[in-house]
């Protein structure tokens, strides 16, 4: 297909977004926005970034900070194991590579959370190595582009996908084309919806435009229905301080910070068997994962004396500033 990458390229170079992990592709910095874009919007991720790359400069930093300080500059972006790999992976890097990750495709794969799409981006992007990167937006512009009805989920797709990809990938600049298709597929070839055909620099070699497949394509299955869970949310107060516990090291939000919480929606009648104080209803709230779907009911109790259960009492300031709280029990944080 020749002429596609000269097109793509000189049309990122004059619309890419500025982005701040583009304007240094130090392999340490690129290797931590791929992790939190992983799952998380492009415009929720800057923040984030900034302040952990200023409190973590290096990856012997992020190998020696303390768990629930990591976790606390994670809070907010979910899914937090991303996290836990990124320091189980720094710590491999300091000890066996002396503090820098390997300028290998294949050796980047054995570090904890980084598979393929991501050891391709770090590979390409900080390191010229000429492997493509293929993720979401990548997948569906190759499917518009060919117009491919292959079902982008399977395995064998995506791999006839990125061995396409790779022929049409400039050598001489892999980041910067990795880069260009992915920015494509985010703000050309939309997701959910018309893709903006006209404005598309690659519009000539485009297989699909102009056909009904332009908006049909990819194909993917539908996702299964997720599972419905119903929790109660207890936020305990007594004397100006809030008790928060320890969640188990494994399973969902493994080792975060959570309000007291138990299955099943309780009535109010209910606690005040169990507890001394007054109890306030904060109503029903609603957190979504990726396969379930949190239906909460919480309750503020100020008790008359402290309950004898497990985790730390502690204070809002003590919990903004050291304790990582999920954005699921942030939810009933601040309410009275």
């Amino acid at each position: 297909m020749d002429g596609f990458s000269a097109a793509l390229l000189a049309w990122y170079d004059a619309h890419q977004r500025i982005l701040p992990w583009r304007e240094n592709t130090d392999p340490y910095r690129v290797w931590v926005s791929e992790i939190m874009l992983q799952q998380t919007r492009v415009t929720a991720a800057i923040p984030y970034y900034e302040r952990f790359l200023s409190e973590l400069p290096s990856i012997r930093a992020l190998a020696e900070v303390d768990d629930d300080r990591l976790k606390k500059l994670w809070e907010g972006l979910g899914y937090y194991s991303r996290a836990k790999n990124l320091k189980a992976a720094a710590v491999r890097v300091v000890n066996e590579f002396g503090g820098k990750l390997p300028a290998d495709f294949k050796v980047l794969q054995i570090l904890p959370g980084i598979g393929e799409y991501t050891a391709s981006a770090i590979g390409s992007i900080a390191f010229g190595l000429p492997t493509p990167t293929v993720d979401g937006n990548v997948l569906r512009v190759l499917a518009r582009l060919r117009r491919s009805h292959a079902d982008i989920s399977k395995p064998q797709t995506k791999r006839a996908f990125t061995e396409d990809a790779a022929t049409l990938l400039d050598p001489a600049r892999p980041g910067d084309f990795n880069q260009a298709m992915m920015e494509l597929g985010a703000m050309v070839c939309l997701p959910n919806g018309a893709p903006l055909c006209d404005v598309c620099p690659v519009r000539s070699f485009c297989a699909s435009r102009g056909t009904e497949d332009a908006t049909a394509l990819p194909v993917k299955p539908e996702k299964p229905a997720r599972t419905v869970k119903q929790l109660t949310v207890l936020v305990l107060v007594h004397e100006n301080k809030m008790l928060i516990r320890r969640r188990p090291e494994s399973g969902l939000l493994a080792g975060m910070w959570e309000f007291p919480t138990c299955e099943g929606h309780q009535k109010k009648k209910e606690l005040e068997q169990e507890f001394e104080g007054s109890i306030t209803p904060l109503g029903r709230k609603t957190h979504i994962f990726t396969h379930i779907e949190w239906h909460m009911i919480g309750f503020r109790i100020t008790c008359e004396k402290r309950p004898a259960l497990p985790g730390v009492w502690v204070t809002e300031e003590e919990l903004s500033s050291q304790y990582a709280l999920p954005v699921a029990f942030g939810k009933y944080r601040h309410m009275k």
